[in-house]
């Protein structure tokens, strides 16, 4: 039993302390591709560091809204891995609060209160970015529960950890036209939700704006709360990717110290090859006007409708 503990403890702060780790690799890779130097792959932690000992400047308009935002989207990203495999291939104590639904419920949540911040501090641009936001989440959000039905179909079962055990005992059910139509449903909403998208753009240009504009506002820790979530919360989408779709190998089976760390080490490899074929991927891409964000992302709604087809066909 105490073992278990300290393996979800374990969880919990791979996901906390590792995700700085994995944007760094993608912002200094997405510049490689481009032949520029980038920056380190530490600049993360730095950055963080550097807003945790900042001022604070809160608008006059600001409500209690405006201070709980961050709070609740931090928590959030720091229980949905107690739900989810990610070091273990077993449930631990407190894997059986939720299932995958449970899990993509505790994601939106800091979403809905980041987006509520941004209209409270009255700016123009917080506006913007919240109202792209939610025109994107309009397909997203249902696309994703497809794509959770689609796997529970699958599986005949909602927790993650089942479908990790189905891939891994079962080559048929890995190249099945289901899985691969899920993987690809996935792959194209893990674009979206971690800003890869090419209407998307991480600097402060006004026309691309879409997260920055919903932050903008924020300084200080309050912003590094923010920076910080949403580090985790595209650790714990690829973390899905990967230990239940794609890569379900690799993962602890015991629970002991040294299986721990070698599940933390595959980890991050996984996590470099699919932020690798993430930065290839948006590179590639031209820019997209932004009234055409509904082309990909029909496309993974009708990838997602296929796989439940195939499903029931199966």
């Amino acid at each position: 039993m105490l073992r278990d503990i300290l393996a979800q403890v374990a969880q919990v702060l791979a996901v906390l302390l590792l995700a700085p780790l994995i944007q760094g690799f993608i912002l200094r890779y997405e510049e490689r591709v481009q032949r520029a130097r980038g920056p380190s792959i530490l600049q993360p932690y730095r950055d963080l560091w550097k807003l945790f000992h900042k001022q604070l400047v809160i608008p006059e308009t600001a409500s209690w809204v405006f201070w709980a935002a961050p709070v609740v989207a931090f928590t959030s990203m720091l229980t949905v891995p107690l739900l989810i495999p990610v070091l273990t291939n077993y449930p631990l104590p407190l894997s059986d609060m939720g299932d995958i639904l449970g899990g993509g419920l505790i994601l939106t949540l800091g979403t809905l209160f980041v987006n509520l911040a941004a209209l409270d501090s009255g700016s123009a641009y917080g506006g913007i970015g919240s109202s792209r936001t939610v025109m994107l989440s309009i397909l997203a959000e249902p696309t994703l529960i497809l794509v959770f039905v689609g796997i529970t179909l699958m599986a005949q079962a909602m927790l993650p950890f089942v479908v990790n055990h189905l891939l891994v005992a079962s080559p048929a059910v890995y190249w099945s036209p289901t899985h691969l139509f899920l993987v690809l449903a996935f792959f194209i909403l893990l674009l979206v939700e971690t800003d890869r998208l090419p209407i998307h753009s991480s600097t402060h240009i006004e026309v691309y704006m879409i997260e920055e504009a919903r932050i903008l506002e924020y300084s200080g820790p309050l912003l590094g709360l923010l920076k910080w979530a949403s580090m985790m919360k595209q650790f714990i989408l690829y973390t899905i990717f990967c230990n239940v779709l794609v890569i379900p190998w690799g993962l602890s089976v015991q629970g002991t110290a040294i299986g721990i760390l070698a599940a933390a080490a595959v980890l991050v490899l996984k996590f470099f090859l699919v932020g690798a074929a993430m930065v290839v991927v948006e590179t590639v891409q031209s820019r997209l006007r932004f009234y055409r964000y509904q082309e990909p992302l029909a496309a993974s709604f009708l990838l997602a409708i296929l796989a439940i087809l195939a499903n029931q066909i199966r």
